[in-house]
């Protein structure tokens, strides 16, 4: 059997973990097990999101034992994404496995989901958590919430988005960026870079077998906001003017039409010798001049967002899957 040390890895699985020293010891054996007995070449990342326990010396102490695992420190908690981007930089494995550390994630589907990758010609294949221990009312159904509109707003039919259980070709790993939560969102950035050979497969969950969950209610309403972000960005990345622009130049028309129709009115009103109040007494003529106050505003930051994404080094990077011109 290869090592990591090896020139060709089949597989790489990163591991993102925050204060699970527990944990660790039986994850790698059994990650392992399952490699060896699959005959798989491989390599395990596993990124210490900045824990406070022993997890770094535990995982010190099984490299010793593992030649196949590699482990990155971070100083300090930055987050499941960035440790998810660190991994996914440093991996060399043909397909790249994602699994939580807390051991509710089962080893054993590594071999099926490699398949689904290699054999059946997805670029993404997320697990799906369809029996779950977590509580009802603090994960399930704030899950099924999100779950429901993430597949309304991207399109993606995933009944689980963010199950950390989860495969990519290579390719999709080293195309994509990951920060601030949006791990949560693979699957939507994947897709909005071309990747739209999406799988799903149910996965076995377990119960939580040492410690307690590291997220909060909090990141369900974080999740909503991210979601938002990402489909933004997505579309108006590149020429937030389509979006700024189009919003400022309503905002002012509606405005500019109703001020229009103030004065029209007064000066029919005067012309017919009938009562009229002043343009500037009446409630709409404000409504109408801050509107096309807001409009200009809106204009102005499509404007300078457009500076910004032309000034950017990224403005010309471009995904190729086949380029036979050189």
């Amino acid at each position: 059997m290869q090592t990591a040390n090896s020139t060709s890895i089949d597989i790489t699985v990163v591991v993102p973990l925050y204060n699970e020293a527990e944990s660790l010891p039986e994850l790698m054996e059994w990650i392992n097990r399952v490699m060896r007995e699959n005959s798989f070449s491989y390599e395990v990342i596993m990124v210490d999101d900045g824990s406070s326990d022993t997890s770094w010396d535990v995982l010190q102490q099984l490299r010793s034992t593992f030649p196949q695992l590699r482990g990155v420190k971070f100083q300090r908690n930055y987050g499941k994404s960035a440790a998810l981007q660190v991994g996914f930089e440093r991996a060399q494995g043909e397909v790249v496995i994602t699994m939580d550390a807390d051991l509710q994630d089962s080893p054993d589907e590594i071999p099926a989901l490699r398949q689904m990758v290699q054999e059946q010609g997805y670029d993404i294949v997320s697990g799906w958590k369809k029996r779950r221990y977590d509580p009802l009312l603090s994960k399930r159904l704030p899950s099924k919430l999100f779950n429901s509109t993430v597949r309304m707003v991207s399109g993606i039919k995933l009944h689980d988005m963010n199950c950390g259980l989860k495969a990519y070709r290579k390719q999709v790993v080293k195309s994509i960026e990951v920060y601030g939560e949006m791990h949560r969102y693979i699957p939507v950035i994947a897709k909005q870079a071309g990747f739209k050979r999406i799988g799903e497969k149910e996965v076995h969950h377990q119960e939580r077998k040492y410690g307690q969950t590291k997220f909060g209610m909090e990141r369900f309403v974080n999740g909503f906001l991210d979601l938002f972000s990402v489909v933004f960005v997505s579309k108006f990345g590149k020429r937030p003017m389509h979006f700024f622009g189009v919003l400022g130049m309503l905002m002012f028309l509606i405005g500019g039409m109703a001020t229009v129709w103030l004065i029209v009115s007064k000066l029919y009103a005067q012309s017919q010798g009938n009562v009229f109040r002043p343009v500037a007494d009446q409630p709409l003529f404000y409504i109408a001049l801050v509107t096309v106050v807001v409009g200009i505003q809106l204009f102005l930051a499509g404007f300078l967002g457009e500076l910004i994404a032309r000034s950017t080094p990224e403005r010309n990077r471009y995904l190729i899957e086949v380029d036979t011109a050189k």
